[in-house]
């Protein structure tokens, strides 16, 4: 299910892909179903195999527990990579401070973030690009595993010295205004924009960017608002003199989970670098409120 073919799937159980190739057979004679079929260089679960993959993930992750107790893991003498995918404004947010703290406790690891977007990070982990992603993960596959991490707010900025707006921002304004959008695809439009049009808000889009840190010098430059998350605004705002403010409107928010293999669950070093992620993203959010409070 997870590697998509026998040789590598054989490989990664370390017995010959003929061995393999036999069980395979065995189980698909036993329930009556091809399991797997072939398309193009892989092989693809038929409906019936995606339908019990679930409960054999659990069966075999309950068995695992059973007979391999969790690796001690010793930061302090560990040295290698640790990868996390994310896209460019967690970056900005959680890199910063997740990197100081696990240099802190193994100081001959390296932290390395992999660009991913919440229409590739499954794939990507996949691919093993890297050890966790932290995206939004709508529909994960059964074979991962999914902590939610905090709740995705879309706020408004825009260069003041640029727009007279005041705040909060009224709906008539929001729509009056110029936008500029990040599109990591390049599309005109984005998910944002179908909300808004239920609400009879239609945006004047003028410009589009594939990344959040590149809205800031836009904004400086044309006279419009960005419609972004909450995170990526604060971030933003005092580096450049931008103005943040609340949308008008009601917007959904965006659950920000963090995705990892489910083979990783009880890994000594997996669970210790997820630990300190969640500890590190909701201590830099919890003194992010603390900030907007004071001020």
């Amino acid at each position: 299910m997870e590697e998509k073919s026998v040789s590598k799937a054989a490989e990664r159980l370390f017995i010959g892909q003929p061995g393999l190739s036999g069980a395979l057979r065995r189980l698909r004679e036993a329930l009556d179903d091809e399991l797997f079929v072939r398309v193009g260089r892989g092989l693809q679960p038929t409906p019936r195999a995606l339908a019990i993959a679930p409960d054999i993930a659990r069966a075999l992750s309950t068995i695992e527990r059973a007979v391999r107790a969790p690796d001690v893991f010793d930061p302090a003498a560990w040295e290698g990579e640790l990868r996390i995918g994310m896209c460019d404004n967690f970056e900005v947010a959680f890199l910063g401070p997740l990197t100081a703290r696990i240099r802190e406790l193994a100081p001959r690891s390296c932290v390395l973030a992999v660009a991913s977007t919440k229409r590739d990070s499954v794939q990507l982990l996949e691919q093993g690009a890297y050890d966790v992603s932290v995206s939004v993960h709508e529909n994960p596959p059964s074979w991962h595993l999914c902590d939610p991490l905090f709740q995705q707010r879309l706020v408004c900025l825009y260069d003041p010295r640029q727009l007279n707006l005041t705040s909060p921002l009224s709906i008539n304004d929001y729509a009056k205004a110029q936008h500029v959008i990040v599109s990591s695809e390049g599309d005109g439009a984005t998910n944002l924009d179908s909300v808004l049009s239920a609400a009879g808000v239609r945006r004047d889009i003028v410009a589009g960017v594939s990344r959040h840190a590149s809205i800031a010098p836009l904004l400086l430059s044309v006279p419009a608002i960005a419609t972004v998350p909450e995170i990526t605004a604060y971030c933003l705002a005092p580096l450049y003199g931008l103005q943040v403010t609340a949308s008008p409107l009601e917007l959904p928010l965006e659950q920000i989970s963090m995705l990892y293999r489910r083979t990783d669950q009880m890994d000594g070093r997996s669970i210790w670098f997820r630990n300190i992620v969640k500890d590190v993203i909701s201590t830099t959010l919890a003194s992010r409120a603390m900030q907007d409070a004071r001020v």
